[in-house]
C-alpha cells in the first residue's frame, strides 16, 4: 500500500487515501452474469411468445365463434368451440344416444359441433328428406371408400345417382323381387338347419353368426349369380369386416387417410389388402355373372342393367363398386336387425306365442307373399326396425346454398344438418313407452307415426334394399320360428342382457357380437 499526502492542505488537516488495488475480474464470474442475463433475456421472449400465441389463438376461437352463426344455436357450450366430444362418442360406439340425449335437453335442434347441427322435428326432417330435396349427401359418405370410388350409396352426385338408381332400382322393386324369392329361401333354409345342428352339438345356436352369413350369402348370390359360400362352410369372410371397420374410422377421422400414406397404420394396410382381394372376387363374379346373363336374360340378377353395352350401360370398374357396395350395405344391415328380432321375440314369450300361432295358419308351401297377409308378423318387423334399425344414426346432408330455417333458427348454405332415426323412433309424443318392444303399436298407426318411421331414410335417397330387406325379414322369422316355436334366450357361456347393448358405428349390432338362442 502506498501513503500519499495532499500538499496543499494545511498541516492540521491531512488526508490520507489508502489505494486498494481492484482485483482483475474472474471469468467464471463474468460467465455466470452472461449466462444469467441471457437466460432472463430468453426466458422472456418465451413469455412474450407465450402470451402472443394465446393471444392470436384466442382471437381466432373468438372470432370464429362469434362470427359462426350456429354459435347462437341451442347446444352444449364445447359445441361452440370443437368436435371432440362428438368424435369420443363416436369412438365409443355411443354417436345416436349421446346425440338423443342432447334433443331431450335442447329440444328439437341442437348444435353437435362448430359446423353440424341434429334436427328431429318431423317438418324438418320431410323437407331434408323429400324426393325433391337439394339437401345433398355430406362428403363423410365418401370417407367410407377410397377417394377414387363412387357409387349409388356415396355419390353427392344427383345426376349420377339418379342414372345409377335408374339402373338399380327395377330389379330391387317388389314386383322383380318375387323371381329371386327361390334363392333368398334357399340360404334362409341353410340358415335354420345351421342353427338346428348347431343347438344340437352346442346346446344354444349364435343366430347373429348364422343370420350374418344369411344375409351376405343373399346379397352375393343376388348381386354376382353366387354366394359365398358362408352358409356351407360356416366361416364369416373377415375382409367385408375389415373394410367396414376401416370405413368407420375413415369416416370419423378423414385426416387419418392422409397420415396413412406417410405413416403406415395397420388397420389401412389391412384393409387396403381386403379391398384389394374382395374387389378380385367381384371382378371373376361379374365376367361370370355377364356370362350366364347373355346365355339365359331370364335368370334374375340385380346388376343386370348394369351390364348393359350402351351408353348407359356402367364400365366393369363402376359395376364392381356398386356392386361391392351392395355387398357391404346388404350384409350386417338385414343380419343385425333380424338377430334383434330373434331376440326381443325370444325375450318376450307371450309375442313369440301369439305369433306361433298366427304362423300356424300359413300353408304347407307358403310364399313370401302369404306372409304380407298377417298382421302380427308384419308388426314385429315394424317394430323392430322402429327399435333396432339398421343404420339408427347420422345421415348428413348439406344445407343448400340459400339456407334453410328449422324450428325458428336460420341455417347458412354449407351446414352439415343431420337427422338420426334414433330420436325420431323414440319420440314419446309420437310412440308411447318408446323404449318398450310392443309391435301391438302398429296394429291402427297414426299418421306422425307413419312420418317419424325412417329406418331406410328417406326421400330420393330412400336405401334400394328396402324390400328386399323386408322380404329376408319376413321369410326369415316365419322359417324360424316355424321350426324353434318354443325359442329362447340362452344364459350358457355367460350370455346375457349386455351382449345385446347397441353400438353404433354407423349401423347397430349387438355390443358382445354374439346371441345365442337356445331350442326351448
Amino acid at each position: 500500500m502506498k501513503n500519499i499526502q495532499v500538499l496543499s492542505a494545511p498541516k492540521s488537516f491531512c488526508l490520507r487515501i489508502t489505494c486498494v488495488p481492484i482485483p482483475p475480474p474472474n471469468r467464471n464470474t463474468t460467465v455466470l452474469i452472461d449466462h444469467a442475463a441471457q437466460q432472463s433475456v430468453t426466458a422472456r421472449r418465451q413469455w412474450q411468445a407465450v402470451v402472443y400465441v394465446a393471444i392470436a389463438i384466442s382471437t381466432i376461437v373468438l372470432y370464429t365463434v362469434f362470427s359462426n352463426p350456429l354459435a347462437r344455436l341451442p347446444g352444449p357450450w364445447y359445441t361452440k368451440w370443437t368436435s371432440i366430444v362428438l368424435k369420443y362418442n363416436i369412438i365409443k360406439g355411443n354417436r345416436a344416444l349421446y346425440v338423443h340425449g342432447l334433443h331431450n335437453k335442447y329440444g328439437p335442434l341442437v348444435r353437435v359441433s362448430p359446423t353440424e347441427v341434429h334436427v328431429s322435428d318431423i317438418a324438418a326432417t320431410k323437407q331434408i328428406h323429400n324426393v325433391k330435396s337439394s339437401f345433398k349427401k355430406s362428403s363423410w359418405y365418401k370417407s367410407f371408400t377410397p377417394p377414387t370410388v363412387l357409387n349409388v350409396f356415396n355419390t353427392s352426385d344427383i345426376e349420377l345417382h339418379r342414372h345409377l338408381r335408374r339402373l338399380l332400382s327395377s330389379p330391387m322393386s317388389e314386383s322383380s323381387l318375387k323371381l329371386v324369392e327361390v334363392y333368398i329361401r334357399r340360404n334362409i333354409d341353410l340358415a335354420v338347419k345351421g342353427i338346428s345342428e348347431e343347438m344340437s352339438q352346442r346346446g344354444a345356436a349364435d343366430v347373429f353368426k348364422w343370420w350374418m352369413f344369411m344375409a351376405t350369402d343373399v346379397i352375393g348370390e343376388l348381386s354376382f349369380g353366387e354366394s359365398f359360400k358362408m352358409l356351407e362352410s360356416g366361416k364369416y369372410i373377415m375382409d367385408i369386416e375389415t373394410n367396414g371397420l376401416a370405413g368407420g374410422i375413415r369416416g370419423t377421422f378423414p385426416f387419418m387417410v392422409k397420415v396413412s400414406k406417410v405413416v403406415p397404420i395397420p388397420i389401412f394396410e389391412a384393409a387396403a389388402a381386403s379391398a384389394k382381394r374382395l374387389r378380385h372376387y367381384a371382378e371373376q363374379s361379374i365376367e361370370r355373372s355377364k356370362r350366364v346373363a347373355a346365355e339365359d336374360e331370364s335368370y334374375p340378377m340385380l346388376l343386370k342393367k348394369l351390364f348393359r353395352t350402351d351408353d348407359n350401360g356402367l364400365s366393369d370398374r363402376d359395376i364392381v363398386n356398386n356392386a361391392m357396395a351392395f355387398i357391404i350395405a346388404g350384409s350386417d344391415t338385414t343380419a343385425n336387425t333380424m338377430t334383434y328380432l330373434t331376440w326381443a321375440l325370444c325375450k318376450h314369450p307371450e309375442m313369440r306365442d301369439a305369433l306361433v300361432e298366427e304362423l300356424r295358419s300359413l300353408p304347407e308351401e307358403f310364399s313370401e307373399q302369404d306372409l304380407r297377409c298377417l298382421p302380427r308378423l308384419n308388426n314385429v318387423v315394424k317394430e323392430t326396425l322402429r327399435l333396432y334399425c339398421a343404420a339408427p344414426s347420422a345421415l348428413p346432408r348439406i344445407v343448400p346454398a340459400e339456407g334453410a330455417v328449422f324450428s325458428g333458427h336460420r341455417l347458412p348454405g354449407g351446414t352439415t344438418v343431420s337427422t338420426q332415426a334414433y330420436t325420431l323412433h323414440r319420440n314419446a309424443d309420437i310412440f308411447p313407452d318408446p323404449e318398450i318392444f310392443e309391435p301391438s303399436r302398429w296394429t291402427a298407426p297414426t299418421r306422425d307415426m307413419k312420418d317419424a318411421y325412417m329406418p331406410f331414410g328417406g326421400g330420393s335417397r330412400v336405401c334400394l334394399g328396402q324390400h328386399l330387406a323386408e322380404i329376408e325379414l319376413r321369410l326369415a322369422t316365419a322359417l324360424f320360428f316355424r321350426e324353434f316355436p318354443h325359442a329362447k334366450v340362452s344364459t350358457i357361456e355367460g350370455m346375457n342382457d349386455e351382449d345385446m347393448d347397441p353400438q353404433v358405428f354407423f349401423l347397430l349390432s349387438p355390443k358382445g357380437k354374439r346371441c345365442l338362442i337356445g331350442r326351448e
